[in-house]
């Protein structure tokens, strides 16, 4: 049995920033109603034209991760590409992956576990590592929000909040079973499935046949809808739920936290769960500010951040945690 560890990091976000001064020349928001809600200052959008897609910035950032991780793109084995925001509804993103990098043959898995998809994708590397099964896993968390959001004061109350973005690892084999990702732990709850959800198009409820043929502009079913209060209340109960189910599954505690990397959701979601385990500004790493919140993209562009900038040392203790859509969420427990 093996342990897998995180070899390589990258991120990849467009050049064009859009600040929420920008939003409010299309909506009616303000800069001071955003950063008092979300904590959000800026996030990053492709530019219509520009060819960038959800693949081409997972390629990029794949293309660092590989680098760093001091790996060939002819030894990885296998490919997971977390996303809620494919180039295509069919095929996935993964396949394209494997075509744009020109790796070998090898497989290729789609996540569709939206916020907490980059933890569920990390816990399946890690179990095709431990078995022994694949060496070298490329995980990509990518996002392209801006092209399907409603940018009008209807859509308001979700559309300032996404950019897009996308972050990368490399996991490999480790044989020190000390080191590396040391346990991860998903869980979801399926009856609030519809509390943060996209539900067109869709094949049990509004098909591209029915918008065509609706022809409705008023018609919502097609953009992103989010209960945002009762979101928010079950985020902060599960993030501590499920970050405390990983601590006691390694016998540690909340003092063994070297830094925490939260899902970039919100803020004030992230400032509650650092005041209640008590930890430093230190611990915990946020740059939902720079970026707004980029679901799947979120967790591997602030992991890679964080590491730049020296925030993660040999033998940190990292815990990494997310909650989303469906609702879905996860965490995982890694020594550095």
């Amino acid at each position: 049995m093996y342990n897998s560890r995180i070899a390589g990091l990258g991120y990849y976000v467009p050049e064009n920033v859009v600040t929420n001064d920008d939003l409010s020349k299309l909506m009616d928001t303000n800069d001071e109603w955003i950063q008092e809600r979300t904590g959000i200052k800026e996030r990053r959008h492709v530019v219509e034209g520009s060819g960038e897609t959800t693949t081409s910035m997972g390629v990029e950032a794949a293309r660092i991760a590989i680098e760093r991780a001091s790996v060939a793109k002819e030894d990885i084995d296998f490919i997971i590409f977390a996303t809620l925001s494919p180039d295509y509804y069919f095929p996935g993103p993964g396949v394209l992956v494997q075509r744009d990098l020109g790796l070998r043959t090898v497989g290729a898995l789609d996540i569709r576990n939206q916020c907490s998809g980059f933890v569920y994708a990390i816990s399946i590397a890690d179990q095709y590592i431990k078995t022994g099964m694949y060496k070298n896993v490329l995980v990509i968390g990518s996002e392209l929000h801006s092209k399907g959001l409603d940018m009008t004061t209807r859509g308001r109350g979700v559309s300032v909040i996404f950019g897009d973005g996308a972050g990368a690892a490399v996991l490999t084999r480790e044989e020190d079973t000390s080191r590396g990702v040391l346990s991860t732990h998903m869980h979801s709850e399926g009856q609030y499935a519809e509390e943060l959800s996209l539900i067109a198009p869709g094949m049990g409820k509004r098909w591209v046949t029915d918008i065509i043929e609706d022809n409705n502009p008023e018609d919502t079913s097609y953009y992103p809808y989010m209960n945002g209060q009762f979101v928010f209340k079950n985020a902060v109960v599960r993030f501590s739920e499920v970050i405390n189910e990983g601590l006691e599954a390694n016998n540690l505690s909340v003092s063994d936290i070297d830094i925490l990397i939260p899902h970039q959701a919100n803020l004030r979601i992230s400032q509650f769960i650092q005041q209640k385990f008590k930890l430093k500004d230190e611990q915990v790493f946020n740059n939902i500010m720079k970026y707004g919140n980029t679901t799947a993209a979120s967790i591997p562009i602030a992991l890679t951040e964080a590491w730049e900038q020296g925030k993660i040392k040999k033998g940190d203790t990292v815990v990494l945690a997310a909650f989303g859509s469906g609702f879905t969420w996860g965490s995982a427990i890694i020594k550095w």
